[in-house]
């Protein structure tokens, strides 16, 4: 049994934990058997088990756990580059648990994630030049002039003018939602998109890795939005520092945690096996 396929014993839809009657059901294993099993996963690989939970939405504890778990690998890692090595003592657990967030907030990120909308700043709505065209008859003979005047000003009659207001409109990128999908636009989070250059050559549409995205389907967390949010705790660690020494740890703890969810992965087969 996989990780992916604990999922539905969280949201049983019967009150036998199976999902199946015992007579019908084609597993080997019990209800009690399968939490046995992944109880025996966690302990065996807890940083894994707990990061895969939280990252697919069963548990919050898990994902502040996992969370926590990564913060402790880096403190225990972060003296190997150098930049890390020179914070303070009283700084460093800070830009650890930032940089163990972000990198988990990054490992959770997928096809269905949503991120806030930068246009109107998560609100839905934005501020927006509306022009109205009014006009203004009298008893004079009509003749119309077209000019942009202002309310304020003194206007002849039979006047054509635009009034130019600011209105609260629905923002044009997320609908009016305030949050947008992480779905790679040129895939549509399917990891995979028409290949251009091959498909001229070959005369039909050739599929591959969707360069956007190299094939994830999903956007990820720009590294420079860590690197601001550990700007605020200290200005010890410039742009370039953080290209050349820091974003490597960065990734590294976004690897790690891949790595765990893959030990707890062969972890559960080997148990329930």
């Amino acid at each position: 049994m996989s990780l992916e396929a604990t999922a539905k014993y969280h949201y049983a839809k019967t009150q036998n934990f199976s999902g199946m009657a015992p007579q019908t059901s084609p597993d080997a294993l019990t209800g009690t058997d399968y939490i046995a099993a992944m109880g025996m996963t966690m302990s065996r690989a807890v940083m894994g088990y707990c990061a895969f939970m939280g990252k697919i939405g069963i548990s919050e504890n898990d994902a502040t756990r996992a969370a926590s778990l990564l913060t402790e690998y880096a403190l225990q890692t972060c003296d190997k580059v150098a930049a890390l090595r020179k914070l303070d003592t009283d700084i460093k657990p800070a830009v650890m648990q930032t940089l163990a967030t972000y990198a988990y907030m990054d490992y959770c990120q997928s096809a269905s994630s949503k991120k806030p909308c930068k246009c109107c700043n998560a609100s839905g709505f934005i501020d927006a030049e509306v022009f109205t065209m009014k006009s203004r008859f009298g008893t004079q003979r009509p003749g119309v002039v077209t000019e942009i005047k202002r309310l304020d000003e003194p206007l002849p009659d039979n006047t054509n003018y635009q009034v130019r207001d600011v209105e609260r409109v629905r923002c044009h990128e997320c609908k009016g939602k305030g949050v947008i999908s992480s779905a790679c636009r040129d895939c549509k989070g399917r990891g995979r998109a028409v290949m251009e250059a091959e498909s001229k050559k070959q005369g039909v549409p050739v599929m591959g890795d969707c360069k956007r995205c190299c094939g994830r389907g999903f956007e990820r967390i720009p590294s420079t939005e860590a690197h601001n949010a550990v700007s605020l705790l200290t200005d010890a660690i410039s742009l370039d520092t953080w290209k050349k020494s820091v974003k490597p740890f960065y990734d590294q703890l976004i690897g790690k945690l891949e790595i765990e969810e893959s030990w707890a992965n062969a972890a559960l087969n080997k148990v329930t096996a």
